[in-house]
């Protein structure tokens, strides 16, 4: 029988997803103490008296990326009273797009990227909260092009494409593809092409002026030097 005056208590937890090596991978830490110690968790922690979900989040985020160029956005809330062994803990979940150019993490036995689809031993219900950050994105790409906060920001169709596989999970047909891509709002031709010599040259494009329709999702850039 649960005690109905027992206190509740709040955290946050952010996923951090970019890509890496091919694949979509999650960044996790492993835990040091009970309970679930031992395995791996989602970065996150207890909301502070003089921060909002949003700040908290941030806050989280800065902790372990020390980026600002990133896609934020308010997942879900997880409050199941058995998702925590020894407390009513209720965890607002966010998750976080990151370009693996602007990250300079280094992997530690307590710190680590982990691919989406091969995950190891989770702590709580972070599973779950992986899985249906994963099912938000894929949603939001029918929205708006949040891909593209995993490519590069100067990219090719082609690696364009191959994130939306990443994240779609299956292979798509690239001239509809590229018909869609060149008729997304905010992608901008360069007059710019891939350096290299071993292939044919290939146009650069990037991203602009994206608009959001979900007061939950945030851009958050780079202040440019004045």
């Amino acid at each position: 029988m649960f005690n109905v005056t027992k206190t509740h208590e709040i955290t946050v937890d952010v996923v951090i997803l970019t890509i890496k090596n091919n694949n979509i991978q999650v960044l996790l830490v492993k835990r040091t103490t009970e309970p679930f110690k031992g395995r791996w968790a989602i970065p996150g922690g207890y909301i502070r008296l003089s921060e909002n979900l949003d700040d908290a989040a941030l806050r989280v985020l800065k902790e372990k990326t020390e980026v600002d160029n990133i896609y934020l956005e308010q997942l879900y809330t997880f409050g199941d009273p058995l998702r925590h062994p020894n407390a009513r803990v209720i965890t607002c979940a966010y998750f976080a797009l990151v370009r693996d150019d602007d990250l300079s993490i280094t992997s530690t036995p307590e710190l680590g990227w982990h691919k989406v689809n091969d995950l190891p031993s989770l702590a709580y219900d972070h599973k779950e909260i992986i899985q249906y950050s994963l099912k938000r994105t894929r949603e939001r790409l029918e929205l708006c092009p949040v891909a593209y906060q995993l490519l590069p920001e100067k990219f090719t169709l082609t690696e364009m494409q191959k994130a939306y596989e990443l994240i779609m999970g299956k292979s798509l047909d690239k001239r509809n593809f590229r018909k869609k891509a060149l008729a997304t709002e905010g992608l901008i031709e360069l007059e710019e092409y891939t350096k290299s010599s071993s292939k044919r040259p290939a146009r650069l494009y990037a991203f602009e002026n994206i608009e959001l329709n979900s007061k939950r999702a945030h851009f958050i850039k780079k202040e440019k030097n004045k």
